[in-house]
């Protein structure tokens, strides 16, 4: 079964798409690829405890932990040690996600005056960070014991920022005005 965010990209996203960048074809209108969740944990190398958490609040979906590259003296981490997790979310999975977090999370976030239009990558990618993991509302606060931050990545099949970017607001993204200060 499709979310509603999937059918709303079907009927209302694409042809508005379509129409502003003159294509005629609806396989070259971008689409969201997968949503990458991060939390990194630098101090995991320490506490084992804090990765457990963490791996539990992302436990909802299939948390992968990540772990060092390379040796960092300065860091007291060592190749191979876990210092993160992350979640990647493809299908409906991502598209039931994003509703969430366009119409349930950022609402909750205090101050929240629209997302940053600066936060593309070049290639129609968008990234974000929360500081905050309480204001998903699955997550009990009794239980936690560390407030975490985490990076939310959507990867899409654009070719630049600004179809990236109209992608994104047909999706329903709340983006701030440009001149607007946080």
């Amino acid at each position: 079964m499709k979310s509603r965010l999937q059918e709303k990209y079907r009927t209302e996203t694409v042809p508005a798409l379509m129409k502003r960048f003159g294509w005629k074809n609806m396989m070259a209108v971008p689409k969201l690829k997968k949503i990458t969740v991060n939390i990194g944990l630098g101090e995991a190398s320490q506490n084992a405890k804090l990765l457990d958490t963490a791996a539990v609040e992302l436990g909802q979906i299939t948390a992968v932990i990540t772990r060092a590259k390379k040796s960092i003296a300065n860091f007291k981490i060592r190749k191979g040690m876990p210092i993160g997790c992350a979640v990647t979310l493809r299908g409906d999975y991502m598209y039931e996600f994003l509703d969430r977090l366009c119409n349930v999370v950022l609402p909750r976030v205090r101050d929240f005056r629209g997302l940053p239009q600066n936060s593309f990558d070049g290639r129609g990618n968008y990234t974000l960070g929360l500081k905050d993991q309480l204001v998903f509302p699955e997550i009990d606060y009794t239980r936690v014991d560390k407030i975490k931050g985490m990076n939310i990545t959507m990867t899409t099949s654009a070719k630049n920022d600004e179809q990236g970017r109209e992608l994104l607001k047909g999706l329903g993204f709340p983006f701030r005005e440009k001149g607007v200060a946080q």
